[in-house]
């Protein structure tokens, strides 16, 4: 009887498999719900037998309901898609007896709760101090909650999460992620489940804050395939908070005067005052009790900078207003469906910012930006064995950046003269220095500019400055759409017990852009002197006026329309979490295929090259098949002891941020800056293509970016209160997409650099390029799966995590090794900004290719990172929070064009990468809150935040050019010690 019971229940388990494979068909694609899950074993007190059919119930305050199961044959339970928070949890037995424990729920992961109970009890027992051990062992999940993100001296900017990472180095950069074993690109950051990387370029967007945080997960690395994971670094996710049913409101205020912020120079050069302040307000409560919550907030932070002075004197004052208002809806009609409804909308405007150290005050530039985050998700228990959740998520960030002074009247024109009599209002003009050592270069006419335009310094009228306005007005909209659904099941069969989840995401990341000239844009006076590489004309050039095409107006009347790019990305997962005696193993794979969509062809079977020129036209560019994306996800776990496991892990990833969607777009043809001649009384003399990007072709059957990683590890619950987990990992990064020089490979020998017999032997990248050109023409670059390009990386991690009712303390300590000869954080003098990712600086010619002295340790690299962060609560109602880091410097080389036949010196090696090291980095935070009760339901708060205390201002992103006088020097600095004062009211 009871094999026809088992094979009556795999029956109905695999039917109940099938009906959501095919839910998976019809079902709008939908992520995962925000939210964890407590799972566990019911044993009798006395002989530790499995008891099946008592009945689990977890409550919370932010559950409009509470959700029930019942254990199985084995005693084990599963309570999944719990908002992250506090759960009471009541275990009641057939004959009546209740037994109950609080347990906390955090994001992305599960709680382990074992309970033995007394039997023919019918009384209440509840039960503290009880063993709580987190699943996510061979994952490298790290999960906090919201007490620990408000007690811990954080900082108030999403990018301020990744101080707690454990062995991901603490960064002050503003755009480009830290590194973590891969590039700091390949990180992926969520907010609500939504992805807020920016499409293409994998940075993240610099608008979310951290004051609606309910929950925080942090995954290094050891996924599986569930949560659709492709991140070749880390990947950081949130949860905002939710209402209950008790109404709550919160007011603050936080200040940052310059007065409590240590002394320190601008980046170039200028000085300045800053005075920052946050107006945050939140409230929340029920629409209808037990059925349907709210929360609502407001986030305004304004920064203003004041007593400004460049080398022209004083200028405008900098500010920078945001003002970002959220709403969420939580609503569960049964005990068995939940929906979360929310939208995010912020709109920033700044003015007086970006003005160099020798620019007028006209020169400054301006800029807006609005962001808004739509999330729609829900869940459905269909019984005490099978899930289906889903999510609908669109995420919108436009960006326009413009000149303070608009020179909007001054309509440029091939063929118009530049009147020169208005230097000051026809662009943003560098007034020249005299040059003589140049016979050539006429001084007489650079002299009289530096007399009517110069700065004076010392009484002396000096060239080198810039007047007039900003030279771009840059236009830059992105946006993501994305549509998740996941089912798990849990059945029986056999010893094991398995957790199946199959899902489907679909994605599409866009990009728009426009970039206009103000007036004549950037105007420089080359004084007569011979310009080969951009005009080689019998009349001398005097002036040089660089354009943007997209300025113009052509014969039709018609601007040069906006640049669309697009990528799209379908994915699937299969997972199978099988439990096994002490034994859990992982079986997974994630597969996916990602499309490119350029701007500029059309497909045309006839020609060679497939295609034709096809103005604004969406063509597709280049596709990854499924079969070349598949990303097996294994491990195993052995419980060695009832709190002590050691576990295995293997994990494949294709990064799929990429920039080539628009990098090698034929539309960039239309985005290239002009160079426009002028003789000495300013009439036109020719114009020419300045050098830039171009649309290019793909090598034929290049395999996408890889990251493998193996990990090997141990978890062990020393006490109630202690967690300690340890590890060791490798990662090998290959097959990197570059564009370079089709014939890169033939380049023989030059100077310093030699390519390897084994690489030339290959020859060109595409060989019928010239025929590709000859019909729709493009650069002579390709983008290609650069030869021998290769990342590695080594880790050992320990770790620790302490808790108590009064107190909490995470610390780390990773020893780590990043090297490779492909450094994707290092691609220009100026690496914290949005560079495209498949078409740097990297691999354009010679000096620069992978086998020119770049193989060494990489600029992420860090080999020595300590962590500590906690707080402890003191008996009069207050806390001390603190956060400490020791990280180990930058690796640098020296560079050196000159080696190379005489180039640049930008990323050309003059010694192997790495052989250098910026000075170490360590820093304190503290904080301090007090709470007073003024009531029963009202509370007031202060809280003092103190950032690097010690006020250790070390330099980073060393100055390369080892020809240029301020080689060795850093171009940035961490921030000064600064010190934050908050008040705020609670009830």
């Amino acid at each position: 009887m009871k094999t026809n019971m088992k094979k009556t229940k795999f029956k109905h388990s695999l039917l109940a498999v099938a009906v959501g494979i095919s839910l998976l068909a019809v079902v709008p694609a939908v992520s995962a719900l925000q939210g964890g899950a407590i799972k566990g074993k019911v044993t009798t007190h006395a002989t530790n037998a499995a008891l099946a059919g008592i009945l689990v119930t977890a409550t919370s305050d932010v559950m409009p309901k509470p959700r029930s199961t019942t254990t199985n044959e084995k005693g084990s339970y599963n309570l999944p898609l719990l908002i992250p928070g506090t759960y009471e949890l009541t275990f009641t037995a057939k004959d009546g007896s209740i037994t109950k424990t609080t347990v906390e729920v955090v994001l992305d992961q599960a709680t382990r709760y074992n309970q033995a109970i007394v039997k023919d009890s019918i009384e209440v027992i509840t039960v503290t101090g009880s063993s709580i051990v987190r699943e996510g062992d061979s994952s490298l999940t790290n999960s906090i909650g919201v007490k620990v993100v408000e007690a811990v001296p954080v900082g108030q900017d999403y990018r301020s999460l990744m101080k707690l990472i454990p062995g991901v180095q603490v960064s002050a950069n503003s755009t480009l992620g830290p590194s973590a074993g891969g590039s700091g690109r390949d990180n992926k950051y969520g907010f609500d489940g939504v992805d807020i990387s920016l499409p293409m370029f994998g940075n993240l967007s610099s608008e979310p804050s951290t004051h609606d945080i309910q929950s925080v997960s942090m995954d290094r690395g050891g996924a599986k395939a569930i949560g659709f994971n492709r991140s070749g670094g880390f990947s950081i996710n949130t949860v905002s908070k939710s209402g209950t049913n008790d109404f709550h409101g919160r007011l603050e205020y936080k200040t940052q005067p310059k007065s409590l912020v240590a002394d320190k120079d601008d980046a170039d050069g200028t000085r300045f005052d800053v005075d920052k302040t946050w107006m945050t307000a939140s409230v929340s409560g029920p629409i209808i009790e037990d059925e349907l919550f709210f929360y609502g907030s407001y986030y305004g932070p304004e920064e203003k900078k004041s007593n400004k002075e460049t080398a022209y004197g004083s200028t405008k004052n900098f500010s920078s207003e945001r003002d970002e208002y959220y709403g969420k809806l939580t609503y569960a009609p049964t005990e068995n469906l939940l929906f979360n409804v929310s939208y995010r909308t912020s709109d920033k405007e700044k003015k007086g910012a970006s003005i160099n150290e020798l620019g007028a005050d006209s020169t400054s530039q301006g800029a807006s930006s609005s962001q808004d985050i739509f999330t729609f998700d829900g869940s459905y228990l269909l019984g005490d064995y099978t899930t289906i959740n889903f999510q609908y998520s669109k995420f919108e960030l436009k960006t326009n950046s413009r000149p303070d002074t608009s020179f909007s009247n001054v309509v440029p024109r091939l063929g118009d003269s530049l009147p020169i009599a208005n230097m000051d209002a026809l662009g943003l003009t560098t007034i020249p220095e005299l040059q003589e050592d140049n016979a050539e270069f006429d001084n007489v006419g650079a002299q009289v500019l530096i007399d009517q335009y110069g700065y004076v310094e010392d009484g002396v009228f000096h060239g080198g400055g810039k007047i007039g306005g900003a030279s771009t007005i840059d236009n830059q909209n992105f946006s993501r759409e994305s549509f998740e659904i996941a089912l798990e099941h849990e059945l029986e069969w056999g010893d094991a017990y398995h957790t199946l989840h199959f899902g489907f995401k679909w994605a599409e990341g866009e990009e728009e852009i426009s970039r206009l000239s103000n007036g004549w844009g950037a105007i420089t006076y080359v004084g007569g002197a011979p310009d080969p590489d951009n005009y080689d004309g019998i009349t001398p050039a005097y002036y040089r006026a660089t354009l943007q095409q997209m300025s113009l107006v052509d014969t039709g009347g018609e601007t040069v329309a906006p640049i669309v790019s697009s990528n799209d990305s379908y994915n699937f997962e299969i997972n199978d979490t099988i439990e096994w005696n002490d034994f859990t193993f992982n079986i997974g794979v994630l597969v996916s295929q990602d499309t490119l969509y350029g701007q500029g062809l059309k497909a045309n079977s006839s020609n060679v090259s497939g295609f034709e020129v096809a103005a604004g036209n969406k063509y597709e560019m280049h596709k990854v098949d499924f079969s070349d994306m598949i990303q097996p996800r294994l491990g195993v776990s052995w419980q060695y002891e009832p709190d002590s496991t050691v576990f295995v892990n293997y994990a494949s990833y294709n990064p799929e941020a990429s920039s080539l969607a628009r990098a090698a777009s034929w539309a960039r043809n239309t985005q290239r800056s002009l160079q426009v001649f002028f003789d000495e009384q300013g009439n036109y003399l020719d114009s020419t293509e300045a050098r830039g990007s171009s649309g290019k072709f793909f090598q034929e059957g290049i395999k996408p970016r890889r990251i493998d990683e193996i990990t090997l590890g141990t978890t062990k619950l020393v006490t109630n209160g202690l967690f300690v987990r340890s590890h060791i990992r490798y990662k090998e990064g290959q097959h990197f997409w570059e564009d370079t020089p089709n014939g890169a490979r033939l380049d023989g020998t030059y100077g310093a650099g030699s390519v390897p017999a084994h690489i030339a032997e290959k020859g060109l990248y595409i060989p019928n390029l010239q025929d590709y050109r000859d019909e729709v023409g493009g650069s002579s670059y390709v983008i290609a799966d650069l030869d021998d390009a290769y990342t590695k990386y080594w880790e050992f991690n320990v770790e620790a995590e302490y808790s108590g009712e009064h107190y909490y303390l995470n610390a780390s300590y990773v020893y780590s090794h990043y090297y490779g000869n492909f450094d994707a954080d290092r691609v220009s003098n100026d690496s914290d900004k949005n560079l495209f990712i498949g078409s740097s600086a990297l691999a354009d010619g010679k000096g620069r290719y992978t086998w020119d002295m770049r193989d060494g340790d990489l600029s992420g690299d860090k080999p020595h990172v300590f962590k500590a962060f906690g707080y402890y609560t003191l008996d009069w109602e207050a806390n001390i929070g603190a956060f400490f880091v020791y990280q180990s410097g930058q690796a640098w080389e020296r560079w050196d064009g000159q080696i190379y036949e005489g180039r640049s010196d930008a990323l050309r090696n003059g010694e192997p990468a790495g052989s250098r090291r910026s000075d170490s980095h360590w820093q304190v935070d503290l904080n301090y809150t007090q709470n007073w009760a003024l009531s029963e339901t009202f509370t007031v708060k202060f809280q003092a935040d103190i950032f690097n205390i010690f006020d250790n201002q070390t330099g980073y992103d060393l100055n390369q050019n080892g020809n240029s006088e301020n080689f060795g020097k850093p171009t940035k600095l961490f921030s000064p010690r600064s010190i934050q004062l908050t008040a705020s009211v609670e009830f």
